[in-house]
């Protein structure tokens, strides 16, 4: 059974990413996984998702959605 981790933000907390390829950018906490520890901060870690047409008359697209970071890579930043 895995345990909850205790997190340092809220939702709606401005952070800043101190780690990784998205390094001192900023960004306002959208949702926070208990379970696994990690956030999903808005305009930061964009990835994207090829998705294929369902029916002949639908268009395949590219969908661009925000992945989640782990709450270690992140610091609390005054409004």
């Amino acid at each position: 059974m895995q345990k909850k981790q205790k997190i340092h933000v809220k939702i709606g907390d401005l952070v800043q990413v101190i780690s990784g390829f998205h390094k001192n950018e900023t960004g306002e906490v959208l949702k926070i996984s208990k379970k696994t520890g990690k956030l999903l901060i808005k305009g930061v870690n964009f990835k994207f998702k090829h998705v294929k047409p369902n029916n002949e008359n639908e268009i395949g697209e590219i969908k661009q959605l925000e992945a989640p970071i782990h709450h270690s890579n992140v610091k609390l930043t005054l409004k």
